[in-house]
């Protein structure tokens, strides 16, 4: 069964205000880690959330451990949780499933081959994955570059995903960080910066897109969905920008382009991470540039605490997005 969503007949031009009628989302990520034996606490997670009144939900990366190999069966399970459950759910990829492959433990993989082969087999098509389908505007063309980068207009709401992972977003740093605990060689290296070059300028360009949409469409909010924690939640230092250290730099043009684009932006804008498991709802960048009133941060769950996160959307609420972490009996 497939819903067709409206982003895909999304364009910038018009200036006619949407309506924004009430519903819920869920969001979750990081899970299953087969080194925390989450296996079992899974099908109870999938149940709540199939008994959930929720319109879809969205993962926000890391399918499997960090230590995990990074096999074609890996995704394969992946894609058998997610048509596991009932509404559609959106996905977005993390560093375990491609940035990390290199390393040993990981398989020693080509992760550039594995990121193809994720866009080949999880993104060859328009559609969402869950028992019921949602349409989805892709960057790329459907199994092709920038396929994972999707956009999605739901009651008024535009909800957008970006393949910005953990572990420096793939930039590496320099030999040392190409090849600790790494199969991994100087044209590989060379050739996963070149990589993230390409993909952060693809990633701000979809960004910037939505945004101009948005203001176009005089949207009220913004769902922003990626899997790397930022640096958030590094020390803060007075005069001092821990978050500018050697090793979150691969974020540096995101960020900076997010901060301008909501400064410039009406709406609430919900920007959703997973990566470092803690649940965390803020207002983030507050060394940078002070507080961004219409920017809030929403961290999931993550192994071993195999919880969602539930996002009520209240057009009267002056926030827009009320978020309710979401306890699993049993887990």
């Amino acid at each position: 069964m497939s819903i067709c969503a409206t982003a895909a007949l999304l364009p910038v031009g018009g200036a006619v205000a949407q309506t924004v009628t009430p519903f819920s989302f869920g969001l979750w990520g990081d899970l299953p880690y087969a080194k925390n034996n989450d296996g079992p606490k899974m099908k109870r997670l999938i149940d709540h959330m199939n008994a959930a009144d929720i319109a879809f939900s969205v993962f926000d990366g890391d399918t499997k451990d960090g230590s995990s190999e990074c096999t074609d069966a890996s995704y394969r399970d992946t894609v058998a949780m997610f048509e596991s459950l009932k509404r559609p759910m959106i996905y977005v990829p993390g560093d375990n499933e491609w940035t990390d492959c290199h390393r040993l433990n990981n398989g020693g993989y080509d992760n550039l081959e594995r990121l193809a082969h994720i866009r080949k087999t999880m993104f060859a098509t328009n559609q969402s994955f869950g028992q019921t389908k949602l349409t989805l505007e892709q960057q790329g063309k459907p199994g092709e570059k920038f396929s994972e980068n999707t956009r999605l207009l739901h009651n008024g709401i535009l909800f957008i995903g970006l393949n910005i992972p953990g572990s420096n977003n793939n930039k590496v740093l320099d030999e040392k960080d190409c090849t600790n605990k790494s199969a991994r060689k100087a044209e590989q290296c060379a050739a996963d910066n070149a990589e993230y070059e390409e993909r952060d300028a693809a990633n701000i360009a979809w960004m910037k897109e939505a945004f101009a949409a948005a203001k176009a469409k005089k949207l009220p909010g913004l769902v922003i969905t990626i899997q790397a924690d930022l640096g958030f939640d590094l020390p803060e230092t007075e005069g001092k920008d821990e978050r500018k250290a050697p090793g979150f730099d691969g974020y540096d043009r995101f960020i900076d382009a997010l901060v301008a684009e909501t400064r410039a932006y009406d709406g609430q804008v919900l920007l959703v991470h997973g990566d470092t498991h803690f649940f965390k709802v803020d207002k983030p960048f507050i060394n940078q540039a002070n507080l961004i009133p219409n920017l809030t941060r929403v961290e999931t769950f993550g192994s071993p605490n195999a919880h969602w996160v539930r996002v009520d959307v209240n057009p009267a609420s002056p926030e827009l997005f009320v978020v309710h972490p979401v306890i699993v009996p049993g887990n």
